[in-house]
C-alpha cells in the first residue's frame, strides 16, 4: 500500500488550524439541537466530547480561549 510520508510538525500545524474550526462547528450544532429538541439534550461524563466541553469550559474561566474573527477563520 503506497503511503505518503509526512512531516510530523505539518500533521501538528494542521491540527492545531483544524481544531478551532472542528470545535466552533461541533459548538454549532450542539446549539442547534439543543434549541430544536429542548429537555433531551444530555452529554455523559465518559464521553470524549464531554471532556472537550469541559476543557472549553475550563479554559473560558482562564480567558485562554481566542476567538477569531469571520475573516480570520473564513479568509472573507
Amino acid at each position: 500500500m503506497n503511503q505518503i510520508q509526512q512531516d510530523p510538525r505539518q500533521a501538528e500545524e494542521i491540527a492545531k488550524m483544524l481544531e478551532p474550526l472542528i470545535r466552533r462547528l461541533i459548538r454549532e450544532e450542539l446549539s442547534r439541537i439543543a434549541k430544536a429538541e429542548p429537555g433531551i439534550f444530555y452529554l455523559d461524563p465518559d464521553t470524549p466530547i464531554y471532556n472537550d466541553m469541559q476543557d472549553i469550559l475550563q479554559r473560558k474561566t482562564q480567558n485562554h480561549i481566542k476567538l477569531h474573527s469571520h475573516e480570520e477563520v473564513w479568509g472573507d
